[in-house]
Protein backbone atom coordinates (compact mmCIF):
# COMPACT_ATOMS: atom_id res chain seq x y z
CA UNK A 1 0.00 0.00 0.00
CA UNK A 2 1.25 3.71 -0.92
CA UNK A 3 0.28 7.29 -0.33
CA UNK A 4 0.15 9.25 -3.71
CA UNK A 5 0.41 13.16 -2.83
CA UNK A 6 -1.64 15.67 -5.30
CA UNK A 7 -1.19 19.11 -4.94
CA UNK A 8 -3.97 21.01 -6.82
CA UNK A 9 -3.99 24.00 -4.78
CA UNK A 10 -4.85 26.97 -7.10
CA UNK A 11 -7.74 25.26 -9.56
CA UNK A 12 -10.50 25.52 -9.67
CA UNK A 13 -13.75 23.61 -9.89
CA UNK A 14 -14.11 21.19 -12.05
CA UNK A 15 -10.50 20.71 -12.58
CA UNK A 16 -9.76 19.27 -9.20
CA UNK A 17 -12.04 16.41 -8.99
CA UNK A 18 -11.09 15.36 -12.60
CA UNK A 19 -7.22 15.76 -11.52
CA UNK A 20 -8.59 13.42 -8.75
CA UNK A 21 -10.56 11.04 -10.45
CA UNK A 22 -7.68 10.23 -12.96
CA UNK A 23 -5.02 10.12 -10.17
CA UNK A 24 -7.32 7.20 -8.58
CA UNK A 25 -7.00 5.52 -11.66
CA UNK A 26 -3.58 4.73 -11.63
CA UNK A 27 -3.63 3.50 -8.31
CA UNK A 28 -3.92 -0.08 -6.66
CA UNK A 29 -6.91 -1.40 -4.63
CA UNK A 30 -6.03 -0.35 -0.89
CA UNK A 31 -3.72 2.38 -1.77
CA UNK A 32 -3.63 6.05 -0.01
CA UNK A 33 -4.44 9.48 -2.10
CA UNK A 34 -3.83 12.98 -0.27
CA UNK A 35 -5.37 15.74 -2.12
CA UNK A 36 -4.66 19.05 -1.56
CA UNK A 37 -6.94 22.13 -2.27
CA UNK A 38 -7.97 25.64 -2.28
CA UNK A 39 -11.17 25.23 -4.12
CA UNK A 40 -14.13 25.75 -1.78
CA UNK A 41 -16.36 23.53 -3.96
CA UNK A 42 -14.15 20.73 -3.64
CA UNK A 43 -15.97 19.93 -0.73
CA UNK A 44 -18.99 18.90 -2.89
CA UNK A 45 -16.93 17.81 -5.77
CA UNK A 46 -14.55 14.65 -4.37
CA UNK A 47 -17.34 13.03 -2.23
CA UNK A 48 -19.70 13.70 -5.01
CA UNK A 49 -16.88 12.24 -7.39
CA UNK A 50 -16.02 8.83 -4.83
CA UNK A 51 -20.02 7.98 -4.69
CA UNK A 52 -19.49 7.56 -8.38
CA UNK A 53 -16.32 5.51 -8.62
CA UNK A 54 -16.76 3.59 -5.33
CA UNK A 55 -13.62 4.64 -3.11
CA UNK A 56 -14.09 6.28 -0.39
CA UNK A 57 -13.05 9.22 2.12
CA UNK A 58 -10.85 8.25 5.05
CA UNK A 59 -9.93 12.08 6.70
CA UNK A 60 -10.69 15.43 5.82
CA UNK A 61 -8.76 18.23 7.06
CA UNK A 62 -10.34 21.92 6.31
CA UNK A 63 -7.94 24.96 7.39
CA UNK A 64 -7.87 28.37 6.44
CA UNK A 65 -7.32 28.59 2.74
CA UNK A 66 -7.07 24.27 2.25
CA UNK A 67 -8.85 21.63 1.93
CA UNK A 68 -6.87 18.16 2.44
CA UNK A 69 -8.54 14.43 1.24
CA UNK A 70 -7.44 11.40 2.36
CA UNK A 71 -8.81 9.24 0.03
CA UNK A 72 -8.51 5.06 0.02
CA UNK A 73 -8.98 3.33 -3.43
CA UNK A 74 -11.96 0.63 -3.63
CA UNK A 75 -11.03 -2.69 -4.32
CA UNK A 76 -11.83 -3.48 -8.05
CA UNK A 77 -14.69 -5.78 -7.49
CA UNK A 78 -16.41 -2.94 -5.89
CA UNK A 79 -15.92 -0.27 -8.81
CA UNK A 80 -16.88 -3.40 -11.16
CA UNK A 81 -20.04 -3.28 -9.34
CA UNK A 82 -20.75 0.43 -9.27
CA UNK A 83 -19.31 1.05 -12.72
Amino acid sequence: MTTTKLDLTGLKCPLPALKTRKALKALKPGDLLEVRCTDPLSVIDIPNLLRETGDRVEAIERGESQIVFLIRKADDLIEKANG
